[in-house]
């Protein structure tokens, strides 16, 4: 029995997707999905600083999307993956501009100069500018509380971007910074996608479009090649396939099942779980001012993201469980 869908509509789960499973099980379905996005995004940061003394900041984004990229086009033909509309290309596009390429690019320059755990701590910054985004794009409310959590969490970076007092560092910290503001645009504009894609598939799209326009970069990564030892192409394959491909797969799958600013309030996980793995890895440990930083950050994240229950009925479930629109069955 094959499935065919009406011009112009977009299945929301063909048969064969990698990503079933009905929208009533909400958030049940999503802590899973979860937790492994917490570990893996967490171990990430350590990874980085592994890889990026080698092969460059830029050298090591790119080679880390090639590598999630080709992962991915392993995958998609044993899932179904779907040829996107036209009319969702732009957001796809925006997607695989802030989600992947911006946001390698400004982590990886941060992390020459930051450590992993108090880039993770920055990092965790990233779910005040989603709940913002989503505020103002998809309508969600914005209260007082959160207007005041973002506000304490800003300071809480600031602490963390003048714990070493000098310039470099604090520029770095800013880069960091950045690459939280665009992950924050990418967890609310992938949003929408998931109303009609599934999780793969959005990741897939987001990966294959961030990787092309990473590409003006590559010259980096050619550059770097000759002095990349062993331990550094290790990350990079742990970076792309695990961190990036599982990772965001991972994401998507919960983010379709529940509210942004819930699913983003367990991104608090990350910088505890970094800074235990990065100790354990790289003998790093943090700085006095950046755990007091990183303590107020987390508060203030925390308080923006409270008062919030787990969508269990939103749009991209309902479509799940619906099947697919506009299609016939023979």
């Amino acid at each position: 029995m094959t499935a065919t869908a009406s011009p112009g509509r977009i299945p929301a789960n063909p048969g064969g997707s990698l990503i079933p499973g009905p929208r009533g099980a909400g958030s049940g379905r999503a802590a899973p999905a979860l937790a492994v996005t917490v570990v893996v995004w967490a171990s990430a940061f350590p990874a980085i600083r592994v890889a990026v003394p080698d092969l460059g900041a830029a050298g090591l984004s790119v080679a880390r999307l090639l590598v999630a990229s080709l992962t991915l086009a392993v995958v998609a033909p044993f899932v179904g993956l779907r040829r996107p509309a036209a009319r969702d290309l732009p957001l796809i596009a925006l997607c695989g501009l802030t989600g992947m390429t911006a946001y390698q690019l400004l982590l990886n320059e941060g992390e020459v100069v930051v450590a992993a755990g108090a880039a993770s701590l920055l990092i965790a910054t990233a779910p005040v500018y989603s709940v913002l985004i989503a505020a103002v794009v998809l309508g969600e409310r914005l209260t007082v509380r959160r207007g005041v959590g973002s506000l304490i969490a800003f300071a809480g970076s600031g602490l963390i971007a003048v714990s070493h007092g000098g310039l470099h560092f604090g520029v770095a910290a800013l880069l960091v910074l950045a690459a939280a503001a665009v992950q924050g645009t990418y967890h609310a504009a992938q949003k929408p996608l998931l109303a009609r894609y599934t999780g793969f598939e959005v990741t897939t799209y987001a990966m294959w479009a961030g990787t092309l326009l990473i590409l003006p970069w590559s010259p980096a990564l050619v550059h770097h090649l000759p002095r990349a030892g062993v331990g550094a192409w290790a990350a990079v394959a742990f970076l792309g396939v695990i961190c990036s491909a599982l990772g965001f797969v991972s994401w998507a799958y919960a983010v379709a099942r529940v509210e942004i600013s819930y699913a983003t309030a367990c991104l608090y996980l990350v910088p505890a779980v970094a800074l235990v793995i990065a100790f354990v890895w790289l003998g790093e440990t943090p700085t006095r001012l950046e755990l007091l930083g990183g303590g107020v950050a987390l508060l203030g994240v925390m308080a923006a993201n409270t008062g919030r229950r787990p969508d269990r009925g939103g749009p991209a479930g309902a479509a799940e469980s619906a099947g697919p629109p506009g299609a016939t069955t023979k």
